[in-house]
């Protein structure tokens, strides 16, 4: 049985392609330069905002000027807009309800930057028993350096192997392998079950109630 369940937000936890697909087509707007398609930004989304933006610029725009600036147009909007089309996945909210029940203690850790992902959880997820709610913050490298994970089971001190690293992406599974904590692959976010394997998820899983059975297996 696992006590700590760390979980990765965006693809994870929230559908929040559409949100975070408005803000950097603002941004780009803002700055006049083309748009990417809703489609596209699956791909671009899990190594934070910054690396998001310079992503979407075009090749020849990525500057360190234009990317601040970009960021800045994207974060102004963001902040206002984050929880507009972002949802939780089927099964998510019953999941956290039942290891909250169950006294199953919880974490987030995500590459967004800290401000909105306080805001996020606590507007979908205000009863859940999260004990660290970390994004990115100044001087603090982004996963896949385990920092962030280190920072969750310093906030509530577990023995690693109680612990379980969930994700959607091959970042958190390399994530989840450098803290040295066991990891589990979702398949229904940004990123393909192909991706998962090759970053050698100990575990892959296709809904909620699969990883309550991962918890609470003895």
């Amino acid at each position: 049985m696992k006590s700590y369940v760390i979980f990765d937000l965006d693809g994870t936890l929230l559908n929040s392609i559409d949100d975070l697909a408005q803000a950097t087509n603002h941004a780009l707007a803002a700055m006049d330069f083309p748009q990417h398609g809703m489609w596209v930004y699956p791909n671009m989304v899990g190594n934070g905002v910054t690396k998001l933006i310079e992503r979407a610029l075009p090749d020849d725009a990525r500057s360190e000027k234009n990317i601040r600036a970009a960021l800045a147009h994207f974060t102004e909007y963001y902040n206002e807009h984050c929880c507009d089309a972002t949802t939780p996945y089927p099964g998510i909210d019953g999941l956290l309800a039942d290891l909250t029940a169950r006294g199953i203690n919880l974490a987030v850790t995500s590459n967004k930057y800290q401000e909105a992902v306080t805001k996020i959880i606590n507007h979908y997820f205000p009863d859940a028993n999260f004990r660290a709610i970390l994004g990115n913050e100044d001087g603090m490298p982004r996963k896949p350096d385990p920092s962030i994970v280190f920072k969750a089971l310093g906030m509530c001190p577990t023995p690693k192997a109680d612990v379980l690293y969930v994700g959607d992406s091959g970042v958190d599974m390399e994530t989840a392998r450098r803290a040295c904590v066991e990891s589990c692959g979702v398949t229904w976010g940004f990123r393909t079950i192909h991706e998962l394997k090759e970053a050698m998820a100990d575990h892959i899983v296709s809904t909620p109630d699969q990883i309550a059975a991962l918890v609470l297996e003895p």
